[in-house]
């Protein structure tokens, strides 16, 4: 299977690198088209695969074409493949509130795969959440899903609004993550704690916290009932999280994460 990788940036070599360490695929089968000159002079580099700058010299040979540009570059690129498409290739996309019938008039395709992975893909632990048009086989699905596998986990939906969903939990998921040891980080900081001192207090309790989740069967609300205990130091900050209303600003956050990754989409 040949695989094209459009747009060599972060993602793209993401998932390059990812299908070459799982053996999937092989360097001789992997191409990846990439406008700017100095980075596919880079790319060329990695030894992943063939690196070209032309989409009429590589895009013919593809099984499956991955979509892996910024949204608002979508348009033009979309203007300069349609003549050299064909219906039986598989379009996987990447970008952001680009919905599939759009992919599909512009292109003049049927077969598209819409995902929406995560930065920790980058290190084999990100989330990816799937779906796909009629026209793509179970076959098909099943070879794009054990691809997507190599850079974390995935989850199949039905519905394509779930992909917005997707956007604002797992998506954007990781910056909230980020604030929040920030702000931990900060207040550790204001305690007294150096800035080693602070990031490593705050990263290894995010690690062990999530760890703790894994290994057990109890949810978010019995964890925090075992480590608050009664009149407390941990449900004194609780208290406080429930008085500003963090809670519901998380929920307000998503919300309007998802609210934007609709409008992306129109």
């Amino acid at each position: 299977m040949k695989i094209l990788i459009i747009g060599g940036g972060n993602m793209g070599l993401t998932y390059a690198q990812s299908f070459l360490r799982s053996h999937i695929t092989s360097k001789e089968e992997m191409m990846i088209l990439e406008k700017s000159p100095e980075r596919a002079e880079l790319l060329a580099k990695k030894d992943i695969g063939t690196v070209y700058s032309e989409a009429e010299l590589c895009l013919r040979e593809a099984d499956l074409v991955i979509l892996a540009v910024k949204p608002q570059d979508a348009q033009e690129l979309f203007a300069q493949l349609k003549p050299k498409t064909d219906p039986q290739q598989v379009f996987l996309s990447i970008m952001a509130g680009v919905q599939m019938d759009t992919i599909a008039h512009g292109l003049g395709i049927r077969k598209v795969i819409r995902a929406m992975p995560n930065l920790p893909a980058q290190l084999g632990q990100g989330m990816t959440v799937f779906t796909s048009s009629e026209e793509v086989t179970r076959i098909e699905l099943v070879m794009v899903q054990n691809l997507l596998n190599t850079a974390g986990k995935t989850i199949y939906v039905s519905k394509e609004s779930s992909i917005d969903a997707a956007t604002a939990v797992s998506g954007s998921g990781p910056a909230y993550v980020f604030f929040f040891m920030h702000a931990m980080m900060e207040a550790a900081r204001k305690l007294g704690f150096s800035t080693p001192e602070s990031e490593l207090l705050v990263t290894q309790t995010f690690l062990g916290a999530v760890e703790l989740y894994l290994a057990s069967n109890l949810s978010c609300q019995e964890w925090i009932q075992k480590v608050a205990s009664k009149g407390g130091t941990t449900e004194a900050a609780l208290q406080v999280f429930e008085q500003t209303g963090l809670h519901r600003a998380i929920g307000d956050g998503l919300q309007a994460a998802f609210n934007r990754a609709e409008e992306l989409g129109r």
